[in-house]
């Protein structure tokens, strides 16, 4: 039987085989691990005996086959937009959809606007709310494995709650020391929002530095897609965007084309790339 391992508890996997959950233990499989996401084959007396091939595989968290990430922003705390876009980043490198979600919408329209304007060109958007039916257009955007992303405190056990409904809903997910976070979310854990949508409940990513490793400072400039026409106007092909002279990009961030918050994280991106490959 093929399933989908929902939970992992020590050497216990829940694993989901069409609408059945059973509690499942591994055989011989720890050269290749098993991790939450993982599709699996297992036998008559609910062993796992093999790991079917992933389309990806994140170590923190430790999740396979993630499908889509949402990564989840509020007006408190105070957003972290280079964290946003190295989740961003990420999200390509390991062949994932990224969602930015805007939540907690009744905080401040002119904040909404102001990230419309930077990011509606680079990845879908959603504006939601937990205190209202807003929240269910996230349903829209959650396809196979789901990942929520982000700050702590901008509210994503809470999403997970909403979603859920009160009679699944996770206890002790909401703090309010919004102003300095708190984490909540200690282990892994697959969660079926509509049949075959499943929202993981996770610890965070905290390997994204790591994953920039694998870039070079001319790959960078290629993951910024709103840099690709005014790129072209660049004197050189080999152009890096981080000076004003002869420099399309530059000209469009100052004429107001480009974001200006995108083009200042990109700069310091580029900075970390060499801080990085020192190491």
């Amino acid at each position: 039987m093929t399933g989908l391992v929902l939970k992992k508890n020590a050497d216990k996997f829940d694993v989901m085989v069409n609408e059945q959950v059973f509690t499942c233990v591994a055989r011989n499989l720890k050269e290749k691990g098993i991790f939450v996401g993982d599709k699996v084959e297992i036998d008559e007396n609910n062993t796992i005996y093999k790991v079917l091939e992933r389309k990806n595989l994140l170590i923190r968290p430790p999740l396979a086959n993630l499908d889509t990430m949402i990564i989840v922003v509020a007006l408190l705390p105070k957003p972290d937009f280079l964290l946003v876009d190295k989740l961003i980043i990420f999200c390509t490198v390991n062949g994932i959809k990224p969602v930015l979600c805007l939540n907690k919408k009744d905080l401040s329209q002119d904040f909404i606007e102001e990230v419309k304007e930077s990011y509606q060109k680079v990845c879908e958007l959603v504006v939601i709310s937990t205190f209202d039916s807003s929240v269910q257009e996230l349903k829209k955007h959650i396809c196979g494995i789901t990942a929520l992303a982000g700050q702590s405190a901008v509210g994503k056990s809470s999403i997970i709650n909403a979603l859920l409904g009160e009679d699944k809903a996770l206890i002790g997910s909401f703090s309010k020391k919004v102003d300095r976070g708190k984490q909540t979310t200690r282990l892994v854990q697959l969660y079926e929002i509509e049949k075959g949508k499943f929202l993981a409940d996770t610890a965070g990513f905290s390997k994204l530095d790591e994953s920039l490793l694998n870039i070079d400072e001319f790959e960078l400039k290629s993951y910024y897609p709103e840099f690709i026409e005014p790129a072209y106007k660049c004197k050189y092909k080999s152009c890096l965007h981080l000076t004003s002279k002869d420099c399309g990009v530059y000209n469009a961030v100052k004429s107001g084309k480009v974001s200006k918050l995108r083009y200042e994280n990109y700069k310091i991106l580029q900075d970390n790339l060499k801080r990085l490959k020192k190491f």
